[in-house]
């Protein structure tokens, strides 16, 4: 976009995280995998390094936060300007699909009636893939961990299920916080799978916390498995800039050294904007 109110382009630092995808349903699910984790400012999801600077002009741009997958459902993208991360994968189950499913990281596979089920993929730049599901006689199936943001999700083992892989930690708002970690899986005979670090959910139908993306946790016996928690989307102004949200925008402010740093917790629609002058 062109600079319409002649304000030179505007360095920016971001942080973009999608919803988390939602644990595996019944039986033996497999945890949610992480939302996608893109940015600037630190190290980006799967391992990447920070991404290339961005400069924004005077404009508006699209800004979503892409909310948490309902157990057994995928989370939805998260969007700041033309950076998009990819929602979480969901885990899988006893029964078809089997398989956690691809995401900006991979679901975990679910505990089927025998052999394994693979996690999903996670997505490059964003996220790690999900663990293994171990099938088991007599339904003793154990499903595998959530991928997080930082780490792989754990492969079940017998009747241990899967832990969900740890997210990243970021410094952007000032403070260090861990976000985006994947679900744990279930076992109905050993030990459920816990939640990986920065906000993956325990299994046992455990839903992620909001605004995190984190995986929810595998389903137990009943149920549809953990919901995905919310996404969140962080960006930087220099304070000589003005940032103008559009009505269905939740977000907070604060100073950080030279910038401003605004935090957006939701969005209403998928129309919503910033307008930066």
């Amino acid at each position: 976009m062109s600079g319409s109110f002649g304000v030179p382009p505007y360095s920016v630092q971001y942080l973009v995280i999608a919803g988390g995808g939602g644990g595996g349903p019944s039986f033996y699910g497999g945890g949610g995998g992480a939302g996608g984790y893109r940015t600037n400012a630190g190290t980006s999801g799967g391992g990447a390094s920070s991404e290339d600077t961005l400069s924004l002009t005077a404009g508006t741009y699209t800004v979503t936060v892409g909310s948490g997958g309902a157990g057994a459902g995928n989370g939805s993208s998260s969007t700041f300007s033309d950076i998009v991360s990819a929602g979480g994968g969901r885990g899988g189950g006893y029964t078809t699909p089997n398989n956690g499913s691809v995401g900006g990281s991979g679901g975990g596979g679910g505990g089927p009636e025998s052999g394994t089920a693979s996690g999903g993929a996670g997505t490059s730049g964003q996220g790690y893939s999900g663990g293994t599901g171990q099938g088991g006689s007599a339904g003793s199936g154990s499903g595998g961990g959530g991928g997080g943001a930082g780490e792989v999700g754990q492969n079940a083992s017998g009747d241990t299920a899967g832990d969900g892989g740890d997210g990243v930690s970021s410094v952007i708002t000032g403070s260090a916080v861990v976000r985006a970690g994947g679900g744990g899986g279930f076992s109905r005979n050993g030990s459920p799978g816990t939640g990986g670090s920065g906000g993956g959910a325990n299994a046992n139908n455990n839903s992620a916390s909001a605004n995190t993306g984190g995986g929810g946790g595998g389903a137990n016996t009943s149920g549809s498995g953990g919901n995905g928690g919310s996404g969140i989307v962080i960006f930087t102004l220099p304070t000589q800039a003005t940032a103008t949200f559009s009505g269905g925008v939740t977000q907070t402010s604060a100073v950080v050294g030279t910038s401003n740093v605004y935090t957006v917790t939701a969005t209403s629609t998928t129309s919503e904007t910033v307008t930066i002058s």
